[in-house]
């Protein structure tokens, strides 16, 4: 039986750690050539270099803020691996804060990189799945893209905008072949977890507290919402359009703490 991706190009943003390696490993896993793109090169090359000799990888620096670069990463990744079948919008940052504390500068950061950069991979990536007929769009969202806690300021904004934009082009593109959803992650033991844990007074008791507050007392792992994307992103999916499957653990169907 063939590898579910087999034979695809998929670009995968934040790639260098966490959730966004764990989903390049996944697609290499699955037959597909994956672009790893990451703002730190040096993470992104580990990854591709990781991989082993049959699974195609490219390293690409890019920042997705940048129109500009992200034309450039678009340009590398059809040259050296051709007209990509799959983006997997995961780079982002946490901003968080109290709104009126929140500066001008942490506004734009938050929207450059969690919502304009997943629109500008987007809008670099559509063009190539219009003209092929087919293609697969998998936006990594967050609880937050439905459910606000305070002092997370302008974070959970932008998030339910990205899922807005997923069900947009969603509907927009269904009938000509491309595929939009999105997944929200909740607690999930990344690189980015740790050093929050790390950053407590307390590590171990931050880390113990966060997993007793989950329903499946532990936080959720890389490699499942990679799972998650990878059937998203194959053809056992062109039937979902503009969900956004909810992967925390069950934290937000809780209805009190």
């Amino acid at each position: 039986m063939a590898a579910r991706l087999e034979g695809r190009i998929a670009i995968v943003t934040g790639a260098g750690s966490g959730i966004g390696e764990a989903i390049a490993r996944r697609f290499a896993s699955d037959g597909a050539s994956v672009a790893i793109a990451d703002i730190d090169y040096s993470s992104a090359k580990a990854v591709a270099g990781s991989l082993t000799a049959r699974e195609r990888a490219l390293a690409i620096s890019v920042d997705i803020s940048s129109k500009e670069a992200v034309q450039r990463m678009m340009a590398e990744v059809v040259e050296k691996l051709g007209p990509p079948d799959i983006l997997v919008n995961n780079a982002g940052v946490n901003v968080f804060g109290e709104p009126l504390a929140s500066t001008e500068a942490d506004w734009r950061r938050c929207m450059a990189v969690d919502l304009e950069g997943a629109w500008n991979c987007s809008r670099e990536a559509l063009p190539h799945f219009l003209a092929r007929g087919r293609g697969a769009i998998v936006n990594i969202a967050s609880n937050h893209s439905f459910q606000v806690i305070r002092d997370t300021f302008p974070y959970p904004i932008a998030k339910h905008g990205l899922i807005g934009m997923t069900r947009a082009l969603a509907l927009q593109y269904a009938d000509r072949g491309v595929i939009v959803n999105a997944i929200s992650p909740g607690f999930v033991d990344t690189p980015s977890t740790r050093r929050y844990f790390a950053s407590q007074p307390d590590p171990k008791a931050a880390r113990a507290d966060a997993e007793r507050r989950q329903p499946i007392k532990r936080l959720g792992r890389p490699e499942e919402i990679a799972a998650i994307a990878a059937f998203l992103a194959s053809d056992e999916a062109r039937v979902i359009v503009g969900a956004n499957i909810v992967a925390d653990g069950g934290v937000t169907i809780r209805m009190y703490e």
